[in-house]
């Protein structure tokens, strides 16, 4: 399955939607960086979507940005961070919830236990309801920054 057809892509096609715009897909900036490798190099990380013009980001949280999934955290495997992967995204979307509001963009969170999914995450894409939560989700996150 291409990342076209993914559950993430599903979710910010929603997003634009709601926006009224397409946003950015796999958007780099150049003061998110992961932690240096072997050559000190430091990697630009990716943001799911941003809309800059409503200045916004949006993280799709997949269940393996909350929990332990072995097939994605690659236990036997060190990163440049010197952990495993599951450790590294919990440092990297840490990262991303310090660094993106504080260059004066909102950063939107989506979980697949905001919109119809079935136990394992993956979304039924009941497309009605699912663009009914995203606005839900984008409405709170605007109450939240101002509140």
């Amino acid at each position: 399955m291409g990342r076209e057809s993914s559950d993430e892509y599903y979710v910010l096609d929603l997003c634009d939607e709601v926006l009224g715009e397409r946003g950015l897909r796999q958007h780099r900036f150049d003061w998110l960086l992961g932690d240096p490798g072997k050559s000190g190099r430091r990697v630009r990380l990716p943001v799911d979507g941003y809309w800059p013009a409503a200045s916004i980001v949006v993280e799709y949280r997949e269940l393996q940005h909350g929990r332990p999934v072995p097939h994605f955290d690659k236990l036997d495997r060190l990163t440049v961070s010197g952990v495993h992967r599951g450790l590294q995204r919990v440092i990297y979307d840490a990262r991303r919830d310090e660094l993106i509001p504080s260059h004066g963009i909102r950063l939107v969170v989506i979980t697949p236990a905001e919109l119809d999914a079935n136990s394992r995450g993956r979304l039924m894409r009941t497309r009605g309801s699912d663009l009914a939560a995203v606005r839900q989700v984008f409405a709170a996150s605007t109450a939240v920054r101002r509140g």
